[in-house]
């Protein structure tokens, strides 16, 4: 099939006989047709449904003609901001500016501007006064209500009260979207698709709204920030389709209320959207500039699955994609990998078959597709719930499969795995299959923290869990004849992370032999449990004081615990250890992380030479 991409110009609009398009999709990654990227599937959606669809990638945001270059739609502009938060794209925890962006032609930071999605609104509407406009992604979706901004530390208003767009389509997208357009094509004005679950709209009429739990008003908010947290809380238990309650945020006489979410797709629909005519790659106008970087990782790379109950607290997954799991077919899966075979690039490895969680392809139990997940109650934590189902099989049978198609050599699991669900199966079938076939000699796998205080901040399994998991691996590839090995990943600064837990966990991973590269800073994203925390101190789901490391110097100290053998990081060693009267640790002895600073030579605990770090293979290995 000789597959087109999407008109960019009015030249390609020509070669496809478009007199005027029905939307133009603004956004600010470059155009990839590819199903990883959220613009390529939703304009191909729309496209399969008969609506035509223009692409406006990275437009000049100080240049209110780089957005008339496709001339006004006929039905409408969606908004996003790319596959990324673009205060994220830009900006390190530190809130210093990243070097790269992956999604920008040759990795060329600068092509798109802080805060994109209200930028761009705000162009269009400049131009184009009463043309329909709808933000979505994740960026839009994460501010569809009141929500903390870390990088200006303080409570932004709903995106729709800030930016020129009618609409905003949270989640994912494929109904709302469909449904939008469908509306607006059979004449209906954007004022009065009120009606679109996974939707936000603005009102001054709440009246004419039925059935709505209101909010506290923004400017309560403000007043206490005890009232976000309970807000925050209220939002987060009605996340679920099926269970849900509309909701209104009050912003002087305007309300922007919150329609529930949009349904889950059915395999069958899920199928669908992936068997769309993507052209699989990046826009050939980007070769010259050196193509873009973030094809790279999921151009041999299958998503099987969506939505998450692991239910992390840091993970804003909960608000955007939902707790309950969607899944594509074996057939579906299938039939991508083989045309991925068919690449003149492919060179047999499958990269990853997975998507936020590998090992999840079912909902956690048999109630919610019917009735929705519980509000109150998560599926994992703090330990699995009774009604959990615990299957492997149909992930296993998929592995096998693919792993049996001429020309695939290797299929990878790099996707996140959830090691307390894996040692919930009372089978190793699928902990077999992954230790002998689908690991490249390491396994990175996400513990987090080793402190049960913080971990349960987190929304994470207790340590010991860990533990199990550490020597049921340990002991798996013992029996495989494999030589494989955990590489933890570990977070500092998370809110309840007091000094005295950063030490502890210095000594985890001293008793490992093992100091990351990387060390993983606790960053305050919009609309998780944990960012609520970060912003008020209390914790929504209980409402008692967290403990939160905010200043910039001590979140520093505590990254320089997990690399404290690090010689440039010895002086905020040793700061931290006094202030959590660790001074134990400062000596000689074997348990010490560092020697007393007079008769410190540069050298590090043990015989270990400055540069001559213990390698990865050490973690976890049996003593």
């Amino acid at each position: 099939m000789n597959l087109e991409f999407l008109p960019i110009s009015r030249e390609d609009m020509r070669k496809q006989n478009i007199a005027q398009l029905d939307f133009v999709y603004v956004i600010g990654d470059a155009y990839v047709d590819h199903p990883s990227f959220g613009h390529a599937i939703i304009s191909r959606l729309l496209q399969s449904r008969g609506y035509t669809v223009g692409i406006i990638s990275q437009p000049d945001w100080k240049c209110a003609d780089s957005i008339t270059v496709l001339g006004e739609p006929r039905l409408g502009f969606l908004v996003s901001a790319g596959n990324m938060d673009s205060m994220v794209n830009h900006y390190a925890v530190s809130k210093k500016h990243r070097q790269m962006d992956s999604y920008t032609p040759g990795g060329l930071m600068g092509k798109r501007p802080d805060r994109a999605v209200m930028v761009y609104c705000n162009l269009i509407r400049q131009v184009y006064k009463k043309t329909p406009i709808i933000a979505g992604g994740i960026e839009a979706s994460l501010r569809r209500l009141a929500h903390y901004d870390y990088w200006s530390d303080s409570l932004k208003r709903s995106l729709l009260m800030d930016c020129g767009a009618d609409l905003i389509s949270y989640g994912m997208g494929e109904r709302s979207i469909v449904e939008i357009a469908d509306a607006l094509s059979s004449g209906i004005n954007i004022k009065d698709i009120t009606f679109v679950a996974g939707t936000c709209f603005k009102t001054k009429q709440i009246e004419q709204v039925y059935d709505y739990e209101l909010l506290p008003s923004y400017e309560d908010l403000l007043a206490d920030s005890a009232n976000y947290a309970r807000s925050f809380y209220r939002q987060y238990c009605n996340t679920d389709p099926f269970s849900g309650k509309r909701m209104a945020e009050r912003y002087g006489t305007v309300y922007v209320v919150q329609n529930p979410p949009a349904k889950p797709l059915t395999q069958e629909e899920m199928d669908e959207v992936y068997a769309l005519p993507y052209c699989r790659t990046y826009h050939p106008s980007y070769e010259t500039q050196g193509g873009i970087p973030a094809i790279a990782e999921v151009k041999f790379s299958l998503v099987s699955n969506r939505g998450c109950f692991g239910g992390c607290n840091f993970c804003a997954l909960t608000f955007h994609q939902g707790r309950i799991v969607q899944t594509r077919s074996h057939d579906s899966i299938l039939q991508e990998a083989r045309d991925m075979t068919e690449d003149k690039e492919f060179k047999g490895y499958i990269h990853d078959v997975g998507g936020p969680t590998a090992n999840f392809r079912q909902p956690s139990c048999e109630k919610q597709l019917r009735a929705g997940v519980c509000k109150n109650r998560q599926c994992l934590f703090p330990t699995p719930c009774k009604n959990l189902k615990v299957s492997h099989r149909d992930y296993v049978e998929l592995l096998r499969k693919l792993r049996s198609l001429p020309r695939v050599k290797k299929v990878f699991v790099r996707s996140g795995i959830r090691f307390d669900y894996l040692i919930s199966d009372p089978s190793d079938e699928f902990l077999r299959e992954l230790v002998n076939y689908h690991i490249s000699g390491q396994l990175k796998v996400a513990p987090e923290h080793v402190s049960n205080r913080v971990l349960e901040k987190m929304g994470k399994p207790q340590h010991s869990v860990y533990l199990k998991f550490v020597e049921k691996y340990r002991k798996m590839n013992q029996d495989c004849g494999k030589n494989q090995f955990l590489v933890p990943y570990l977070m500092s600064s998370h809110p309840g992370c007091t000094m005295r837990d950063a030490v502890e966990l210095a000594e985890y991973l001293r008793d490992l032999g093992y100091m990351p590269e990387q060390v993983q800073d606790f960053y305050p994203t919009p609309s998780t449990i944990s960012t609520c925390m970060y912003y008020t101190g209390l914790d929504p789901r209980t409402m008692e004081p967290v403990y939160v490391p905010r200043n910039p110097h001590e979140k520093a100290l505590q990254r320089a615990l997990m690399q404290y053998r690090n010689p440039k990081n010895r002086k905020m060693v040793e700061e931290a250890l006094k202030l959590a009267h660790r001074e134990d640790l400062i000596g000689y002895g074997p348990k010490c992380l560092i020697r007393p600073e007079k008769e410190n030579s540069g050298e590090i605990r043990g015989k270990v030479k400055p540069g001559k770090r213990k390698t990865i293979r050490n973690v976890h290995k049996k003593k």
